[in-house]
């Protein structure tokens, strides 16, 4: 499966459902319209940023986008803009347990910064290998293998690698009412 295509794919299916037009989804996720299109016709990928304000603002998953209808998970793991994070989904959204869990390494000392998902939902970060600082609650802290911390993920959040490499699992609660 082509993530990119995918992702297209998904975004179309999920405008067409809540019959939403490109101008009402740049609204409720604060992605711009001609963005919104680019990424439909497949001429533009996300970046992983962009993608979580899809999500956040369609209030669906991350991994939604990541999944086939059928569970199966997209074969790539990296995105175009960002070959230093690799995402690898573990655990795809289930509306039962209502989270979503991923593998992720940063590679070169990279720092990715995430904007606020939705209200509610918590993410839980337990480090494999390597040392993270993870900025959370404004603040950044040290964790390093065996350690993990969980915050509130709807506010401005971040992980930046302060090894070579950083494997760290990544747990996505989503609240009951979604």
């Amino acid at each position: 499966m082509n993530i990119k295509n995918h992702m297209a794919e998904h975004l179309k299916a999920l405008r067409k459902a809540r019959a939403l037009s490109l101008d009402a989804t740049a609204i409720l996720t604060g992605v711009s319209k001609a963005m919104l299109g680019q990424i439909e016709r497949q001429e533009s990928s996300p970046t992983i940023a962009t993608l979580w304000k899809i999500a956040s603002g369609l209030n669906t998953s991350f991994s939604a986008f990541m999944t086939s209808p059928h569970g199966e998970i997209t074969k790539e793991q990296t995105f175009p803009d960002d070959p230093n994070m690799l995402i690898k989904s573990v655990f795809t959204f289930n509306p039962d347990t209502h989270f979503e869990m991923f593998e992720i390494t940063l590679n070169g000392y990279h720092q990715q910064m995430s904007a606020p998902h939705s209200v509610g939902v918590i993410e839980h970060v337990i480090v494999l290998t390597g040392e993270l600082s993870l900025l959370s609650g404004g603040e950044w802290q040290t964790l390093t293998a065996g350690q993990s911390s969980r915050f509130f993920a709807d506010q401005p959040h971040g992980y930046h690698a302060l090894s070579e490499t950083v494997v760290f699992q990544n747990i996505v609660s989503y609240p009951l009412n979604r």
